[in-house]
């Protein structure tokens, strides 16, 4: 692998996030752009941690109470703590994962650091969620006949079309067995202030932002034919939201739409 195809002068989503995140695998043009979203949505940061508690919560459920053992991530992200097959494997060790992202140095440090128990397996897919065939095409470790968690978490809102973002979704879910769950998190201006509201509009306006909202009614139809887990469509920060937490961020601050269904 080689970062011959990495453009660094191009924010680019898990790159700014880390930022966000606190990490350093980020660039200036990652760093800048993040800075930039930052004026308009001051949480961004909140948020961004909320969003990775909600990943931990919503996948130990589903390996602990749902007792799912495969894990389609999508929009993986780099490396952080709580990765999906750790939360996944601390409970079951035998649990299988792929990890799918468009951003080469994802990748590479996927493949460095994301280390699977002996008793199970993960996998690194270089793809991007437009091409959810490609995606369903190298699913080698995953057995297609047995439910698999599919993990669309601060992803599908980088897509501006809704109507070709339930249309992906509801490939990657068609392709799966009935008791597979989907995991979801989408940005929404739902839950702001109408000043913050208006600051999102405009940046989204200005292009300084290339995530794209989605209302509740939008995220409904996502999780149409499908059965909600408790407590349903909700801000992530109010998803199961464990009181060990140091950081209890208010729907405001977590301002995205958290969602777990399984597929009858």
């Amino acid at each position: 692998m080689t970062f011959d195809r990495l453009d660094t002068g191009v924010a680019h989503p898990a790159r700014r996030y880390n930022y966000w995140l606190g990490g350093k695998d980020n660039f200036a043009a990652d760093r800048e752009s993040g800075d930039l979203l930052a004026k308009s949505y001051p949480a961004a940061r909140i948020a961004a941690r909320a969003n990775r508690a909600f990943l931990r919560r919503a996948v130990a459920h589903l390996a602990g109470e749902a007792g799912i053992r495969q894990f389609l991530d999508v929009g993986t992200g780099l490396p952080t703590a709580d990765n999906t097959h750790e939360v996944a494997q601390r409970i079951a060790p035998d649990s299988r994962i792929v990890y799918v992202d468009n951003d080469p140095m994802v990748m590479v440090h996927a493949r460095a650091l994301l280390t699977s128990s002996p008793e199970g397996e993960t996998r690194y897919i270089e793809e991007d969620l437009r091409a959810p065939e490609k995606i369903l095409a190298a699913l080698e470790i995953l057995d297609l006949t047995k439910p698999v968690a599919l993990i669309l978490v601060a992803v599908v809102h980088f897509l501006p079309s809704q109507q070709e973002s339930v249309g992906i979704v509801r490939t990657l879910l068609d392709a799966l067995p009935s008791g597979s769950h989907l995991v979801m998190t989408l940005a929404t201006t739902d839950l702001l202030t109408p000043e913050l509201k208006a600051n999102w509009d405009e940046s989204l306006r200005s292009g300084r932002s290339d995530v794209y909202p989605r209302t509740r009614t939008q995220v409904e139809k996502f999780v149409v034919d499908l059965e909600l887990v408790e407590p349903g469509i909700t801000a992530i920060s109010e998803w199961r939201p464990d009181p060990a937490d140091e950081e209890q961020p208010t729907p405001v601050e977590a301002s995205l739409f958290g969602v777990v269904a399984r597929k009858p």
